[in-house]
């Protein structure tokens, strides 16, 4: 397979540029992403669509991945908690070396076909869960053994890749593929390809919450207060929405818990 991700760059003899040629290049080459990423807004639209129904039906959402794919899916789903209020385990990111690999490489954790399935039926998986396979050459042992168990037990599966025709395209029902071209560093897919993913990330986590009811308007109105800067947030939102003294809108948010629920109260 001709992986997109590891041709030669447009560059050469990076050590011989100044710091700013450097920056610049990178620069332009990322302003590549987003384009990448808009042409494929249909694909992700009719994954996203599909996924609510799984998970209004009371599916939740798994990402697989290795090495930076692997810690882009983690970033993600733990970070819904506290952004939309949603229970621990709606969302969850496995990495292939587990744990410790967040932040000391594993490399040949990957290799292993069966090991993100073994994961994954830990976590008792039901026919409404979603499984998204992470990786940017479209070759993962990890992710790849994954999906296509999960398609022979009837699960939703997608992938997120960069690199198109890979084998990862023949499992995964849903194909998320932004080609972003060679990376700035041959092959460094942590570059171009890290950034496409983590922006997909994004949209497909936010297109879920905002679909099973965790935004109004375009307020985090479940967000957990897990510190100072968030709840004098939240008491602003309520403060707004309730058209009452700030002091009166954090005495109601720290009663009820959340945006939604003091607003619920003060309007009852």
């Amino acid at each position: 397979m001709n992986k997109i991700t590891e041709q030669n760059s447009n560059y050469d003899g990076l050590e011989h540029l100044s710091v700013q040629a450097q920056l610049t290049a990178m620069n332009r080459e990322d302003q590549e992403v987003p384009m990448a990423v808009e042409k494929i807004i249909p694909a992700i639209t009719e994954f996203v669509e599909k996924a609510l129904i799984n998970m209004k039906k009371g599916g939740r959402l798994f990402y697989l991945g290795a090495g930076t794919s692997g810690r882009l899916g983690i970033l993600d789903a733990s970070e819904c908690p506290p952004t939309f209020g949603v229970e621990q385990g709606l969302v969850v990111g496995l990495i292939a070396g587990g744990d410790d690999a967040i932040r000391v490489a594993v490399e040949n954790a990957e290799d292993n076909r069966d090991l993100a399935w073994e994961e994954l039926q830990q976590h008792k998986l039901n026919e409404n869960d979603v499984i998204v396979g992470i990786a940017a050459s479209g070759t993962t042992p990890y992710v790849l053994g994954a999906l296509e168990k999960a398609n022979k037990a009837g699960n939703l599966t997608a992938r997120i890749t960069c690199n198109p025709e890979s084998p990862l395209s023949k499992i995964a029902q849903h194909a998320m593929v932004a080609v972003v071209g060679p990376e700035f560093i041959t092959g460094s897919t942590r570059l171009k390809s890290g950034t496409a993913q983590k922006l997909i990330l994004n949209m497909i986590s936010t297109s879920i919450m905002i679909g099973l009811g965790r935004v109004e308007g375009n307020k985090m109105v479940d967000m957990q207060l897990s510190n100072e800067k968030l709840v004098i947030r939240g008491s602003k939102m309520v403060a707004e929405q309730c058209e009452i003294p700030f002091e009166e809108a954090k005495a109601l948010l720290l009663k009820y818990g959340s945006v939604r629920k003091a607003v619920a109260e003060y309007r009852s």
